[in-house]
């Protein structure tokens, strides 16, 4: 009797059209993608400190960081995938330089720095409106081919 294999992980799906501005985890915490500042192998996330990004501290939680650097350089990885391609993240290093506070500016810049066949590796940086880093991060993506290439 032979076993039926049963598989349990989720499969990405191709990456939508308009990806850019469909809805993400980044926009639930407010943050968006800037166009002006995505191209192949860039992607830029801006978004300003509110009262609900705060933790006890009252300065911006660790995760909001996070969202913002993971959201800007797996979309600079997704600007570098072909149409049967789809990719997710498999590790991420985050390094927090200085406290965010309410009411300022953050911009997330993301950077391929090696693409190959099956994984990405990405620089990010984390920066106020006066261009002081707040935060760095490095990370890698794992790029899938979906099997729905099209002619």
């Amino acid at each position: 009797m032979e076993r039926q294999r049963i598989d349990t992980e989720p499969r990405p799906k191709r990456v939508p059209e308009g990806w850019i501005r469909s809805l993400g985890f980044h926009n639930t915490i407010g943050f968006e993608i800037d166009m002006a500042g995505t191209k192949v192998g860039q992607c830029t996330v801006r978004g300003k400190v509110e009262e609900h990004h705060l933790n006890i501290n009252n300065v911006v939680h660790g995760g909001v960081y996070a969202t913002a650097l993971d959201t800007a350089m797996g979309g600079a990885v997704v600007t570098t995938l072909h149409v049967d391609e789809v990719t997710a993240t498999t590790s991420i290093y985050v390094e927090f330089i200085r406290s965010a506070r309410l009411g300022q500016e953050l911009i997330a810049k993301g950077v391929v720095s090696r693409r190959g066949h099956h994984v990405a590796f990405c620089d990010g940086t984390l920066t106020d409106e006066n261009g002081t880093l707040m935060g760095s991060a490095r990370g890698t993506w794992y790029i899938w081919e979906t099997g729905t290439k099209k002619s």
